[in-house]
């Protein structure tokens, strides 16, 4: 896929976004589609979700792909790395990161953006590919603009899922 059809592909997904979620609050629906239409858009994708921030450690949150790990702690994999830093991270080949956590061995690359609502941590994007070097700033930029959608859009009550914030 060429850099305009990537970009486009990414729009037509921010559009589909807006639309889901300008009716819909509630936080675990947002997620759950949030999680299918990543899926769909990113075709290469092995694994499109979120895990929640508890304040102490990231929990699996709605995902699409296998079964995968369910507690992270802060600091410890792409995730937990990204999620500590408060920064996106890309790795493009997760055998070469010695800091990443097997959980899929089909994942071959990895975008983590982390979710930050009024100054704190709620949790993170987590999207794995089946290739290498799959993902780059376009990826990254558009992938900050959805998060950041979700975010403004969802009522954050963490309490449903005992997740207490």
């Amino acid at each position: 896929m060429n850099k305009t059809q990537k970009i486009e592909n990414y729009q037509m997904m921010l559009a589909q976004a807006q639309a889901l979620f300008a009716n819909e609050k509630n936080l675990l629906p947002n997620l759950s589609n949030a999680s299918a239409l990543l899926n769909m858009t990113l075709p290469n994708s092995v694994f499109t979700g979120f895990y929640l921030f508890d304040g102490q450690e990231l929990l699996l949150g709605p995902f699409q792909g296998g079964v995968s790990c369910v507690h992270i702690a802060l600091g410890k994999g792409v995730c937990g790395e990204s999620a500590a830093k408060q920064e996106t991270m890309i790795v493009a080949d997760v055998t070469k990161h010695a800091n990443y956590i097997a959980c899929d061995s089909a994942a071959m690359s990895e975008i983590v953006v982390p979710m930050v609502k009024d100054g704190q941590l709620v949790g993170v994007l987590d999207l794995d590919s089946r290739l290498t070097n799959d993902y780059d700033a376009i990826d990254q930029e558009y992938l900050e603009q959805f998060v950041a959608l979700l975010v403004e859009k969802s009522y954050w009550n963490l309490d449903m899922f005992g997740v207490e914030k």
